[in-house]
């Protein structure tokens, strides 16, 4: 399960006001809120009463500002140190929930899970959310795999015009360059497609920021999140995958989107964009509902180099070892 790496549980523009979020990494529950000063509060989901989802219940505001989530079952109420006041007393409990230590840097909500922290949170969010307008998030959907699975399929570069074929008519996948760096790697890709046609264009405006060749930079950290570094005339795209170890057969992945414009067109096509990331995370999660995972490879395919990195560094982690791929 790839303990000790860092993981991103939301964006804080997932919370939505006075509705708690649930999150679940290594096998266990969480209910995730934010109360009225922007403290941000995770504890065990199960109410230590009956068992109730906490994540199904809702969030009242206290006269000091700081937000309760509310049991659903018989209305306790949890602060964010898991404590509660009993019906019929003054007096609040010590705590009955312990809560999950979160990192909070900015908007980004990241955790390890209650273990000892292995390998470092990058600052690569940080830089692009100092510099790219963040226009939301996509795709955010539990899915039945297994982690390695999951992250076999993310860094599958062969798969795009399989799985995403009937989505960017791309016509070839060629990796120009691999360079790994450990736990860090980037994959410089060029996909070449067909031209979209009039009835293409106005069923996804956001077919207009796609060239004839899809040439993508893609910057990955193992085992948590990729970022696709986009370019294109009209403007400049940071698509940020992130990847959660849910239980051992269910895992999480979600989207943020970053832009810079470079023409008025990009901010008519920004919501496409969240639109069709939506389709594309779809595609992955029924490609995954339909793999048999423990099947053998009997089979090897160029620009596989990318699994390779994520099944050598699944098998040695926390450690990094050789060889090295870079090509």
């Amino acid at each position: 399960m790839l303990k000790g790496a860092p993981w991103l549980l939301a964006h804080r523009s997932m919370l939505k006001p006075n509705q708690p979020m649930k999150v679940s990494i290594y096998g266990k529950d969480y209910v995730l809120w934010q109360d009225g000063t922007g403290k941000i509060n995770c504890l065990p989901n199960a109410c230590p009463h009956m068992g109730a989802m906490l994540s199904s219940g809702w969030c009242i505001t206290k006269p000091d500002n700081s937000n309760a989530v509310v049991c659903p079952f018989h209305a306790l109420e949890f602060d964010g140190a898991g404590c509660t006041v009993l019906p019929g007393t003054e007096k609040s409990t010590k705590s009955l929930l312990e809560p999950l230590e979160l990192i909070i840097q900015g908007d980004f909500i990241w955790s390890y899970g209650g273990y000892e922290a292995k390998i470092p949170i990058p600052t690569i969010m940080n830089e692009i959310a100092a510099n790219y307008e963040f226009i939301g998030f996509s795709g955010d959907r539990s899915i039945k795999t297994d982690f390695l699975s999951l992250l076999l399929n993310m860094h599958d570069y062969n798969h795009q015009n399989g799985t995403h074929r009937q989505l960017f008519e791309i016509e070839e996948v060629q990796l120009n360059q691999f360079i790994d760096d450990g736990f860090h790697s980037h994959a410089y890709i060029a996909q070449p497609r067909k031209n979209p046609t009039l009835r293409d264009i106005f069923k996804n405006p956001a077919l207009l920021a796609m060239p004839k060749v899809l040439e993508a930079h893609l910057e990955n950290f193992f085992p948590f999140m990729a970022v696709m570094h986009g370019e294109s005339p009209i403007l400049s795209i940071k698509e940020c995958h992130f990847y959660i170890p849910e239980s051992s057969n269910q895992s999480r992945v979600f989207i943020l989107m970053f832009v810079k414009a470079h023409s008025p067109i990009a901010h008519l096509i920004k919501g496409n964009l969240l639109k069709l990331v939506e389709v594309v995370i779809e595609q992955d999660a029924d490609i995954l509902s339909k793999i048999y995972p423990n099947t053998p490879q009997n089979i090897k395919l160029n620009n596989e180099v990318g699994m390779d990195w994520v099944r050598r560094n699944f098998d040695s982690f926390p450690d990094v070892v050789q060889p090295n791929l870079s090509r």
